[in-house]
């Protein structure tokens, strides 16, 4: 039963649909409809009184966070049709591709960045911490699977805990 790591056990399967990933589904869509409500109200009254350094600074990080929310929504929205059978994991993982759930980390030395409106950081800290957190049970899912890979003469338990030390960074 060990061959090609049948015995191992996905919990980043389970937990992409379980309680958690139906709370971080919500945590996700709220945070996304927060940054449009913010952006498109007190933030835009916010942005026009910044400083000229911090005001081109607000312009770009706010792409940039809309753009970090979109695609981590864009995943969200895919696994949740994979949980719900609305599409196969071969569909999902053909449109999964498209989104990039790294590569928009921010610089907060940037001239200006102290100057953004303490609401605006806020946002762009939430999303960088649920970006982290989608991209890893991304990983977690979709890794390939001889990464699970037990040895025949290995104890699968030994093995799966062995994991968890590795994950958890255990003695």
């Amino acid at each position: 039963m060990s061959e090609l790591g049948l015995n191992t056990i996905s919990f980043a399967g389970h937990a992409a649909s379980s309680a958690q990933f139906r709370a971080l589904y919500s945590e996700g869509m709220s945070l996304v409809e927060e940054t449009a409500g913010y952006l498109d109200g007190q933030g835009r009254v916010a942005s026009k009184v910044l400083p000229r350094m911090a005001s081109v600074l607000y312009a770009a990080e706010s792409m940039r966070l809309t753009t970090r929310l979109m695609q981590m929504a864009s995943w969200l929205l895919l696994q949740r049709a994979v949980n719900n059978g609305e599409m196969s994991r071969d569909q999902v993982l053909a449109e999964k591709n498209k989104v990039r759930l790294d590569g928009f980390n921010v610089d907060r030395t940037a001239p200006g960045w102290n100057d953004l409106p303490e609401s605006f950081r806020d946002l762009v800290e939430r999303s960088l911490r649920l970006q982290n957190r989608v991209a890893i049970l991304d990983r977690e899912i979709y890794r390939p699977t001889e990464a699970a890979i037990v040895p025949d003469n290995q104890n699968s338990v030994k093995a799966q805990l062995t994991l968890l030390q590795t994950a958890f960074g255990g003695n």
